[in-house]
């Protein structure tokens, strides 16, 4: 039987593992101990990190970890039993640290955690402040290409240079390869082009305004893609590289292009839309932006103000053109109106000069011939010849003093004078003519009717004689009564013309006059026209007397400028008529001298004319 030698062989192979893991436990003894320093150096220089103390600590559990392994190395050799109480106290505190560590690492890690969520939630807030910056800084290049458009635009206030000028720019900024305007026709049925940018679309091209791309555009105020086969993008044929452009559209409102001098637009005031089209370079290597986008509609709302205001200061310069003639035509007939009115009065002036001196020989033989003894056909010839000459006189008269009141050359008095007196003189002048038709003649003054008063003598004397005139001659029989008196304060609120507003004075008082008779009446549907010139009643028995329709219209102008006013009052024919009218006269306390007051009553009487009665 042969000798085994597999004890020695085991014990060479113990040698080796043991060597092996002599030589690993040294090696991992290196290691711990230089991780602690690496963590050492890791903390002296780090600023931020929250958690030193862990790392001291578990640079302490690495160290005592390393000491375990470091121990090891003379556990393979015989050692004494204080090497086993070391070792055995260096892998008791390992095993304390290594604990602790665990347990706090429980704790930390959260926090660990919740600092990768902050980071991650801060990193998303950096990247959304950079988007907002983005946002901001294209939002501020928008504005600023914007606000250079809009200066360009604004620069001049003629519609085709803004048109032009807003292609012009919208191509620098926006590096198109067309740009082109559509306006609607003047049938309005038709998009006529009529501004590009390139050229590249012939200008004067239309397209039907009823085309379904053109409805969107119009019902939409966004920039819209349109195809490039659209007809209103349809440019000239490829040159070169070719790729289909990507397109865009909107609308421009018409705000007001309705009276364009000359203007070959349709009236499309606030309703109607121009298109305003543009095109990217045809290499098909850019894209329409959402800024770009923003541009364009702001662009489109600019111009539209623009266009607005040049309208505006179109149609104010016409007007003011038109207006300058009308000035000018007008100024020219106001001269020759005038001219006609100084000729008219001038001739008036002439003829009243000329005719009176005849009439009044006429008058004055005729009443010396009816003073003699004349046959009873002779005296009816020659009353007929001083009725006709008075009648002549009294219409010359007449139509002087409205020409003198149309063109305002009248001027009234306002001197003293006996009031009395006046109504006194009338009644003398009338009595005779109403004695001749045997009418009685009555004059009714109130108690508290002043003597004397300040205005115009003679105006007033003349109204008075004329309604008095025209009382006596359509009257038959019966009588005719003046009644004057002052009008109270309440009595001025309670007058038939609504027209007139009395202003009570100290100064000053209103005087009512009130002329009435038994005659012939009037139609109340005839009294309207009783004051207008040359119109007389068509009804009732005035018609069978001669006038010519002025005495009435001239007492309304009379009154007027005396701060009065007239009125008529009729119960309908055969049953007499009162004509009534309010004058302002200012308050006299005496006549001044006898001698005064007597010559103004004798002027008055020396200009009283005669009357058709």
């Amino acid at each position: 039987m042969e000798p085994c030698d597999c004890f020695e062989t085991n014990a060479n192979q113990d040698d080796l593992l043991v060597k092996y893991q002599y030589i690993s436990d040294a090696l991992i003894a290196l290691a711990y101990f230089s991780i602690p320093l690496e963590l050492i150096y890791f903390v002296n220089k780090s600023a931020f990190f929250p958690y030193k103390w862990v790392l001291m600590q578990f640079g302490a559990f690495i160290i005592l970890c390393g000491a375990t392994h470091f121990i090891n190395l003379w556990m393979f050799f015989n050692h004494s039993k204080v090497v086993a109480i070391v070792m055995t106290i260096a892998k008791v505190s390992c095993a304390a640290v290594s604990c602790a560590t665990a347990l706090m690492l429980v704790h930390i890690i959260p926090d660990l955690l919740s600092v990768k969520n902050r980071e991650l939630f801060l990193k998303k807030k950096a990247d959304e402040l950079d988007r907002e910056m983005g946002l901001i800084l294209t939002q501020e290049e928008t504005g600023r290409h914007v606000r250079m458009l809009t200066h360009e635009i604004r620069s001049t206030l003629d519609r085709h240079t803004i048109l032009r000028t807003t292609l012009v720019e919208l191509g620098k900024t926006l590096c198109l390869e067309e740009c082109a305007l559509w306006m609607p026709s003047q049938s309005g049925l038709y998009l006529q082009l009529s501004h590009t940018l390139s050229h590249k679309i012939q200008v004067g091209s239309s397209v039907p305004i009823n085309l379904p791309i053109i409805n969107q555009l119009f019902n939409s105020a966004q920039a819209m893609h349109i195809p490039h086969t659209c007809p209103l993008a349809k440019i000239g044929p490829p040159v070169g590289r070719y790729a289909p452009p990507e397109v865009v559209s909107v609308r421009v409102p018409l705000l007001h292009l309705s009276n364009f001098q000359g203007s070959d637009w349709s009236d499309l005031s606030g309703k109607g839309y121009a298109i305003m089209v543009l095109i990217l370079p045809t290499d098909g290597a850019r894209k329409w932006r959402d800024h770009e986008l923003e541009l364009v509609e702001v662009v489109a709302d600019q111009v539209a103000v623009a266009l607005s205001h040049a309208a505006i200061l179109e149609e104010s310069m016409h007007a003011r053109d038109q207006l300058m003639e009308q000035n000018f035509a007008l100024d020219k007939a106001r001269q020759e109106a005038e001219m006609a009115v100084h000729a008219r009065n001038d001739f008036l002036a002439v003829m009243n000069h000329e005719m009176r001196t005849p009439m009044h020989a006429i008058i004055s033989l005729s009443s010396l011939l009816l003073e003699t003894e004349l046959s009873p056909e002779q005296r009816v010839m020659i009353e007929t010849i001083l009725k006709s000459s008075n009648l002549v006189a009294t219409l010359i008269s007449d139509v002087l003093d409205l020409s003198r009141l149309e063109d305002g050359s009248l001027l009234l008095e306002n001197e003293p004078f006996s009031l009395q007196a006046i109504f006194e003189e009338v009644i003398s002048l009338i009595k005779p003519i109403a004695s001749v038709k045997k009418l009685s003649t009555n004059l009714i003054l109130s108690a508290d009717l002043p003597a004397y008063a300040i205005g115009d003598e003679k105006r007033l004397m003349q109204t008075i004689l004329n309604i008095m005139g025209n009382a006596v001659k359509f009257t038959k029989e019966g009588h005719v009564s003046i009644i004057a008196s002052i009008m109270k304060p309440e009595s001025l609120r309670e007058l038939p013309s609504p027209d007139f507003y009395p202003v009570p004075s100290d100064n000053h008082f209103y005087l009512c006059v009130q002329v009435k008779d038994t005659g012939c009446g009037i139609h109340t549907q005839d009294i309207p026209f009783l004051f207008t010139k040359f119109v007389q009643p068509r009804t009732g028995a005035q018609r069978n007397h001669s006038g010519a329709g002025l005495g009435l219209a001239l007492c309304k102008r009379f009154v007027g400028l005396m701060g009065g006013c007239i009125w008529i009052e009729s119960e309908g024919i055969e049953k007499g008529c009162t004509a009534s009218f309010i004058i302002r006269l200012g308050i006299c306390n005496g006549p001044g001298s006898s001698s005064g007051s007597m010559a103004l009553r004798l002027a008055a009487k020396s200009q009283t004319r005669p009357w058709n009665w």
